[in-house]
């Protein structure tokens, strides 16, 4: 559901920009603990589950409830 509300912000913010401005990025899905092939991928570009800016799965529980 996280990916998707993201991916909603992000068309609905597309579609209503000014023509002269610069496009948005598409988001990023969030890292899902046990899916090691993700973090693997974000190494180089990005931070890996845990680390600064990226909430751990306990952070994530935390927040929902």
């Amino acid at each position: 559901m996280i990916d998707q509300l993201a991916e909603a912000n992000w068309m609905f913010a597309t579609v209503n920009r000014d023509d002269d401005s610069e496009p948005l990025d598409f988001p990023e899905p969030i890292p899902r603990p046990g899916n090691e092939s993700t973090d693997t991928e974000r190494g180089a570009s990005g931070d890996a589950a845990g680390e600064k800016g990226t909430p751990t799965a306990d952070q994530l529980v935390q927040f929902f409830l």
